[in-house]
């Protein structure tokens, strides 16, 4: 029997042993490193009990002390259930892990942040809110992470109004801050204002409706916005809380035709839903057009069908330019929150971190470079730094 054991354990490791990816997660990405260490019996003493009570009495008796002296501020807690995975879908959350551990490691390499996965066995509304809350005291942000919508927007909402530190749902929220940072760019290189341009989103998910309330933020003129089952408006009688308030905030010539049809002289085109659109539907947009494709690893449009009409093609893709990447947004976004204690992440927030990602492109901006490299070491530096600003100036900060 321990035979066949060990020939199991072998047929298993030499499975994935021509695959890299594998053996960067081998163990997992993350582990535990202490600060301080433990050679003496004075170091014992100071570093757990006896000393250790002194600052736990302390800080029972002045809570705002724990964030001088415990890790808490400076860690993110990266909370999924797995139910909204990358291209995955509802993986589960052992499943997920790895993409949490990774989310994690971003966080330390970009903003120097530590960053605890958090997966949940659960998909009820109910528990992951009272688990975070819960949980809520060892952390300094809570991001959450491919959950799928509407919980998403419940779970946030709910979360936001109970906590008193930075909570974001990043597939929503990073996603847009990146999309508003590359459109400023692209209006830029075709020579338009965010006022003069018409934008159609497809889909309705959680990055589709927080990239429509971020444009809508930064005064874009007009947006339609389509589900599989066509553009939202005001006739449809199977809308969700979520999509009634996108019926009741854009669209305003009230077209209720299919998302091909309303392309038509449309100056964007912003793709959050996968499938794929007909090249006579992106030839029929404005002259100078952006298409911004963003579903991976398959974009909705073949980038190169989309280069013969459009002036400024981004993806999600790194092998292409213009690739449009939360890590742009969310390590500088949360250390620059932390950084000024800041109790939420507001909408003005994010704006400041869509204009300061916008601004590490400055004047080298072309159609090839709208938003800046994933690996730019500045970026997450100008993102805190505009959002700690932001964070004083509202008036939010501890």
């Amino acid at each position: 029997m321990g035979g066949n054991e060990a020939s199991g354990r072998e047929h298993t490791t030499d499975r994935f042993a021509d695959d890299p990816a594998f053996a960067v997660h081998e163990g997992g990405k993350l582990s535990m490193a202490s600060t301080r260490s433990i050679t003496s019996i004075a170091d014992l003493a100071l570093t757990y009990t006896p000393g250790v009570a002194r600052v736990s009495s302390a800080i029972a008796a002045e809570p705002e002390l724990a964030r001088r002296f415990t890790w808490a501020p400076r860690v993110v807690a990266v909370v999924s259930d797995g139910t909204a995975v990358l291209g995955l879908g509802d993986i589960g959350p052992a499943a997920s892990l790895p993409v949490m551990e990774g989310k994690a490691c971003l966080f330390k390499e970009f903003a120097g942040l530590s960053a605890v996965p958090v997966v949940l066995s659960t998909t009820d509304v109910d528990t992951i809110v009272e688990t975070v809350a819960a949980v809520a005291p060892s952390f300094g942000g809570i991001n959450l992470e491919d959950i799928s919508a509407p919980r998403c927007f419940e779970i946030e909402a709910r979360l936001r109004e109970r906590l008193d530190i930075p909570v974001m749902h990043d597939d929503q929220h990073g996603t847009a801050i990146v999309v508003l940072a590359a459109l400023r760019n692209a209006a830029k290189v075709v020579g338009r204002e965010l006022a003069d341009l018409r934008v159609v989103v497809a889909g309705a998910g959680a990055a589709g409706m927080a990239c429509t309330k971020i444009l809508l933020g930064a005064g874009v003129g007009d947006i339609a916005v389509a589900d599989s089952k066509g553009v939202l408006h005001a006739g449809r009688e199977d809308l969700t809380p979520s999509k009634r308030w996108l019926v009741e905030n854009t669209n305003k010539g009230q077209f209720a035709g299919t998302m091909t049809a309303a392309l038509e002289g449309a100056d964007v085109y912003l793709g959050l839903s996968g499938g794929s659109v007909p090249e006579w539907a992106i030839a029929s947009m404005a002259k100078d057009c952006i298409v911004f494709s963003l579903a991976n690893p398959t974009p909705e449009v073949d980038p190169e069908m989309a280069a013969k009409y459009a002036a400024v093609v981004a993806t999600g893709r790194s092998d292409l330019p213009n690739q449009i990447n939360n890590v742009l947004a969310f390590p500088g976004v949360f250390r620059g929150a932390i950084d000024a204690g800041a109790t939420s992440i507001t909408e003005e927030m994010k704006l400041a971190a869509a204009a300061a990602i916008a601004g590490v492109v400055g004047d080298g901006v072309r159609a090839d470079y709208v938003v800046p490299s994933p690996l730019d070491r500045r970026v997450a530096e100008a993102v805190a730094t505009a959002v700690a600003a932001c964070a004083r100036e509202q008036g939010i900060t501890r």
